[in-house]
């Protein structure tokens, strides 16, 4: 059931039976355990710098759960703590992911498992991961546009992820999410009239959460910047930026 994923990932295939669920989790439990600890020991798992103070408390809370839209590399990021950290990690639904692309943002590809095509079981293989990982980061089924996740499955799930203390991210919607992300006001540079290449991409970021009352937190990063690394862009180079688009227009008009 394990295939060698580029650069050490682990690959999981879906098991077709309830007795093949059972010898997958078997399996990967013992080639955790055989390597290194699974589990971070603090409830406050911190995570990529640029994005602490999107969430709250700062950290990713151990038995919590976070939807991401708009961005596959946002939600990566939000892994790199954690797994830098020393704890495993699970990608699940993901059949695009580059695994370059992970490690290029600071995920350990020793300590994670890939499961790119979980099929109509998804969200059992997901409960079973979290029985071994520390954040399992999930894209759900899409349906006419929209993730649909049972809302008395995500519940259950919920309740498994507090017993474990462990922590999901889902890219696209999440029933009872504890925090929301989402990107918007996308700006690539790099491009000068009719030449050049994309060299790095400024976007603003939203986090809204039930614990902050109504009140919304943004950020500016560099999502990726120059050297392809997730940061916060400085107040100086917001203005910079601002300052290249009034003149832009004014060119144009």
């Amino acid at each position: 059931m394990f295939e060698p994923g580029g650069a050490a990932a682990v690959v999981l295939d879906a098991p077709d039976s309830a007795v093949e669920h059972a010898d997958v989790v078997r399996d990967l439990q013992a080639r955790i355990r055989s390597m290194q600890r699974n589990r971070l020991d603090t409830r406050a798992i911190p995570t990529h710098p640029a994005l602490g103070d999107l969430l709250p408390g700062g950290a990713l809370a151990a038995g919590s759960q976070y939807q991401v839209v708009g961005s596959t590399t946002l939600a990566l990021a939000l892994l790199q703590g954690p797994s830098s950290a020393g704890a495993w990690c699970a990608i699940v639904g993901v059949p695009d992911l580059g695994v370059e692309a992970a490690a290029g943002l600071g995920i350990d590809l020793e300590r994670l498992v890939l499961v790119p095509h979980p099929g109509e079981q998804w969200m059992s293989v997901v409960s079973a991961l979290v029985d071994v990982v520390s954040v399992v980061l999930v894209r759900p089924p899409v349906r006419d546009g929209r993730s649909r996740v049972p809302e008395a499955a995500a519940g259950r799930l919920a309740s498994r992820l507090r017993q474990r203390e462990a922590v999901l991210v889902s890219i696209g919607d999440w029933p009872r999410a504890d925090a929301a992300l989402t990107v918007s006001e996308s700006a690539w540079s790099g491009l000068g009239s009719g030449f050049g290449h994309l060299t790095a991409r400024q976007v603003t970021v939203s986090s809204a959460s039930a614990s902050w009352q109504g009140r919304v937190k943004s950020r500016r990063l560099w999502m990726p910047g120059v050297d392809q690394q997730v940061a916060m862009v400085e107040p100086r180079a917001v203005e910079t930026r601002m300052r290249e688009v009034v003149r832009l227009h004014s060119v144009a008009g």
